[in-house]
């Protein structure tokens, strides 16, 4: 594997205290491995730490890891790309399995998960991460009929072919949900590594915000919902209207059927306009699976060509 690149890609924002270590670090576990550290507008000097480490650095003034990781995959060339954050939560110790999963063709995607092992509640004590981390992983599991234990882990491993295909959408951190929602949907083939999580040195501070940032999440999979299987999420926006048509209706319906006469003017028209809602609620999911699904056959067309010429380069 002489001619292969592997990439370690760092979104960083206020990291001066942790990125020199999160750098040696991986420059230890994979000295072949070239490091590219994005600064997201910070004010510390994290830019010029990482510099002075060896990493090559960049500056990206767009805020929001979403967009450093769009245009991370966009600048950055290579055969394997290993994610990580540069706070030194998580261990270089499993960088060499994490490569070797995508070397060996088993993944498109590795993730680095926290969960199963018990080490990120141990570790982690913001409050109610563990609820936000539950239930943004069981939505996914029902919604994909997946058993994916750690969602939204910051440590992943990919290879060229999930990132040049990866059409990154969201601007904030909500990417790495982003992550495994496109992955389950295009039917790439995952791989979970148990990780040990360590938390945030003293004196390192979360970027994130528990409550605003776990609406952006929610929001986040309510819309990949929509867009990802439209029929089913509007088949149930149709079902709960017409339930409430019915339960306006039937009454007017039972005073027609003993009366012959409709006095509940109101309840009428309003049932009326809440079925005929209902049914345009399921008609629009009908159109919009079949675009849904003349999407994918595109996509996998074109998933298709690129691999044909990933395949011609690697053999020039």
């Amino acid at each position: 594997m002489n001619n292969e690149k592997i990439a370690i890609l760092i979104p960083c924002y206020n990291e001066s205290l942790t990125i020199k270590k999160v750098i040696n670090d991986f420059q230890k576990e994979l000295p072949e491995a070239d490091i590219y550290v994005y600064d997201n507008n910070s004010t510390d000097n994290t830019y010029e730490i990482a510099q002075s480490a060896g990493a090559i650095v960049k500056k990206e003034p767009r805020q929001g890891k979403g967009n450093v990781i769009r245009q991370m995959f966009f600048d950055i060339e290579a055969d394997y790309y290993l994610m990580v954050d540069g706070d030194d939560t998580y261990p270089a110790e499993n960088a060499q399995e994490m490569i070797l999963s995508l070397r060996e063709g088993r993944a498109d995607m590795v993730i680095g998960d926290r969960l199963s092992n018990g080490t990120y509640f141990n570790e982690n004590k913001r409050a109610f991460h563990d609820f936000g981390n539950n239930l943004v992983k069981n939505s996914i599991n029902r919604l994909y009929k997946a058993n994916i234990k750690d969602v939204m882990t910051g440590y992943r491993g990919f290879n060229r072919m999930f990132v040049k295909s990866f059409p990154v959408m969201s601007s904030g951190f909500q990417i790495e949900t982003e992550f495994t929602i496109h992955a389950l949907d295009k039917r790439f083939k995952l791989i979970e590594i148990p990780i040990d999580y360590r938390d945030r040195p003293e004196g390192s501070e979360s970027k994130l915000d528990t409550y605003s940032d776990g609406i952006k999440v929610l929001l986040t999979i309510l819309k990949m919902f929509k867009d990802y299987k439209p029929l089913l999420f509007f088949s149930i926006l149709s079902f709960i209207f017409f339930v409430f048509g019915l339960i306006f209706g039937i009454p007017v319906i039972n005073e027609f059927i003993h009366t012959g006469f409709i006095t509940k003017i109101p309840s009428s028209i309003l049932a009326s306009g809440l079925m005929v809602f209902s049914l345009l609620l399921l008609v629009t999911g009908l159109i919009l699976d079949t675009v849904v699904t003349n999407t994918k056959k595109e996509y996998e067309l074109n998933l298709y060509r690129l691999y044909e010429k990933y395949n011609q380069i690697r053999n020039l």
